[in-house]
């Protein structure tokens, strides 16, 4: 068989299980948002009874593949961040301009998701702008189905990770705020620091010069080599500890939340690909492997 007559039968193939990739991710974000519309506002449309919450998810992904096409043609990635974080503000804002009367709870879970996706958002897009690209996605853009992938995967992102918020927003009963918000939000804080100081001090260190093709030690970075990411997973677990109270029956599975943001970060798209770019590119370097066996690889320990 020749080379040609080799990618014309496997491309088909490896396609196809894109192709499924994505619908198992529909449906693992449609089984998550049948359970947590348990409870959850409605609206009426056409004489049909659309539950709040679910309405969510259909716009994380809409608005994802709207922004998706232009992309593609266009074969950039520059808003595919940005996107992301206007996804997370925008559900937020539909959860709330369509669930009843707001509470406490509700109002600081909105603020806190917003803030965060506004400032990651922000931060991510002058990073690909001022870089000219990002390299994640050299092989994928030409992709059709991969790249569609990539934006599907995005979509799921936000509605889970949003989840519990999004099921204490829009759920129809009430309850008093009390230490669980106090508790959730010092977490969210804490993390919310950690991710900013980290962020801040990864930016830095790359506009030296004298950095140039180097790896960051100092700063939290000396206490974790992926302080911003221990910051992103303890901000989402202070938002489901603010939620949790307003939540009931099947609701309770809004709270895979943080548990899916920490599998996501530890085993599949964050943390395991920043290993091996870092291995592939200083795993000679006998400094980095110092540097990487003297720190803890996710959370924040004394360096010794």
């Amino acid at each position: 068989m020749t080379g040609s007559e080799n990618k014309s039968t496997t491309a088909p193939a490896s396609n196809s299980k894109l192709l499924i990739f994505i619908i198992l991710a529909i449906v693992f974000a449609a089984l998550i948002a049948i359970a947590g519309s348990d409870g959850s506002a409605r609206i009426n449309a056409s004489g049909v009874d659309i539950p709040v919450f679910a309405l969510c998810a259909v716009m994380a992904f809409a608005l994802n593949w709207l922004i998706f096409l232009p992309s593609y043609l266009a074969q950039t990635e520059h808003y595919f961040d940005l996107t992301g974080s206007l996804t997370f503000v925008m559900v937020i804002l539909l959860a709330l301009a369509l669930s009843p009367p707001q509470d406490w709870r509700a109002a600081i879970l909105a603020v806190l998701v917003c803030i965060w996706a506004t400032r990651l958002g922000g931060f991510l897009f002058l990073r690909v702008r001022k870089d000219g690209r990002d390299g994640r996605f050299d092989a994928i853009k030409p992709d059709f189905v991969r790249f569609l992938l990539t934006w599907t995967l995005q979509a799921v992102w936000v509605f889970v990770s949003s989840a519990a918020a999004l099921a204490a927003i829009t759920n129809t009963g009430r309850v008093d705020i009390g230490i669980f918000a106090l508790l959730g939000l010092a977490i969210w804080l804490t993390g919310f620091i950690i991710e900013v100081v980290a962020d801040a001090q990864k930016r830095a260190f790359r506009a030296d010069p004298v950095n140039t093709g180097g790896f960051i030690s100092s700063g939290l970075w000396a206490w974790s080599r992926h302080p911003n990411y221990f910051g992103e997973i303890m901000l989402w677990i202070g938002i489901a500890i603010i939620a949790v109270p307003a939540l009931s029956g099947w609701q309770l599975v809004a709270l895979i939340s943080p548990v899916f943001i920490t599998l996501l970060i530890t085993r599949v798209s964050g943390i395991p690909m920043l290993e091996a770019r870092a291995e592939k590119r200083w795993g000679d370097d006998p400094t980095y492997q110092a540097y990487k066996n003297r720190t803890a690889r996710l959370i924040p320990r004394p360096p010794h």
